[in-house]
C-alpha cells in the first residue's frame, strides 16, 4: 500500500503498479492533475500546503479503503509545494476483483481525501492575483 504526503512529482503508474494484486480484475487510477483555469479564470500555479497530521490521515484514509472487503490494495498519494500546470496533485489507484467496485472505490477514495486531508491550495491567476482555497 502506498499512502503518502509529497514534494516530490507523483507517478500514477507506480501507485497502479502497488495496487496490483492476483486476485484483482479490475485497477482504476486517477489522477489529478492541475488545470489553467478555475471559475472562468486563467491559472499559472498551484501551491499546496499540508498540515502536519495530513501523512497520519492519508494511511488512516488509505487503511479504510483496504480494510474493505471488495477492495484487494490501495494506493494514494496527495502532493505538496509548487506545482505547475499539468502536474500531479493526487495520484490514486485500487484494485478489487470486478470493474464496478474498483471504480466506485477509487471514485470515493479520491472524494474521502478531498473532504479529510487537511491540505490548502493557492493558486496564483494570470492577472498576478491569488486565492486560497479549501482553507478553514
Amino acid at each position: 500500500m502506498i499512502a503518502t504526503i509529497s514534494d516530490q512529482p507523483l507517478d500514477v503508474a507506480a501507485h497502479e503498479a502497488a495496487a496490483a494484486h492476483p486476485a484483482a480484475g479490475a485497477t482504476v487510477s486517477f489522477a489529478g492533475v492541475v488545470r489553467d483555469h478555475d471559475g472562468g479564470r486563467g491559472v499559472t500555479e498551484l501551491e499546496y500546503v499540508g498540515h502536519p497530521t495530513a501523512q497520519a490521515l492519508v494511511e488512516e484514509i488509505a487503511a479504510e479503503f483496504a480494510a474493505r472487503p471488495e477492495v484487494h490494495a490501495v494506493a494514494v498519494s496527495h502532493r505538496v509545494g509548487l506545482l505547475a500546470i499539468g502536474d500531479v496533485a493526487l495520484a490514486c489507484a485500487v484494485s478489487t476483483s470486478h470493474r464496478g467496485q474498483a471504480f466506485a472505490a477509487c471514485a470515493e477514495l479520491v472524494d474521502e481525501i478531498k473532504a479529510r486531508l487537511p491540505i490548502w491550495k493557492r493558486q496564483v491567476f494570470t492577472d498576478g492575483a491569488e486565492e486560497w482555497v479549501s482553507c478553514p
